[in-house]
């Protein structure tokens, strides 16, 4: 089975990632940071980093995931999670960005060229040299290849989009899965109890 990565820095939005971890529970998920030291996100949650984000390649990953939160908006401190999301890319390895994360992105090229989404327009253009305005994509989440980009307010259509890149439920499944969190259709329950 090959590792996912969730990127953990402080002040990572709770939010944004739980419909994530608690979908891939049974797969393997491993935190990476800066330093193996705690950090705490913007909910005040500990995490303790299982490893170091310079060690994380993506020979043998299947993807990285990249929580939003405010220190994307506050300078460079988490430009080696871009860079790091530029090699996965390179190699074909999927990444995913919410809120922030896609901040991060766009400062690093990644979204110049492709279809994308995050928080807003204007959102991106507090970054410099963000060059992908005419690739921007009005939708909670969009997946172009390799990419999945989200707006913060879209935890739910992040996870979706995650799952269905590493294909972790059937298309029925997946299908119930959303409209049990993201349209608050209950009779998905039947479907899932039953899956």
């Amino acid at each position: 089975m090959n590792t996912i990565y969730m990127g953990v820095y402080d002040g990572l939005s709770d939010w944004e990632f739980g419909y994530v971890t608690a979908g891939l529970a049974e797969q393997r998920v491993v935190t990476a940071a800066l330093t193996l030291d705690p950090v705490s996100t913007i909910g005040g949650l500990r995490v303790l980093p299982d490893v170091l984000l310079s060690d994380v390649q993506p020979s043998g990953s299947s993807m990285l995931v990249l929580p939003g939160g405010e220190p994307w908006e506050s300078g460079d401190s988490l430009a080696p999670f871009a860079a790091k999301a530029a090699a996965f890319l390179e190699a074909g390895v999927p990444v995913a960005a919410i809120c922030g994360a896609t901040l991060g992105l766009a400062r690093a090229g990644l979204l110049d060229s492709r279809p994308h989404t995050s928080n807003a327009p204007f959102y991106l253009a507090m970054a410099e040299k963000y060059a992908g305005a005419e690739h921007y994509v009005d939708s909670p989440a969009v997946t172009d290849g390799d990419l999945i980009t989200a707006a913060a307010y879209a935890p739910v259509e992040f996870a979706r989009e995650i799952f269905a890149k590493l294909e972790v439920y059937p298309p029925v499944v997946l299908d119930a899965w959303y409209r049990l969190f993201g349209k608050k259709d209950t009779s998905a329950w039947e479907v899932l109890s039953s899956a």
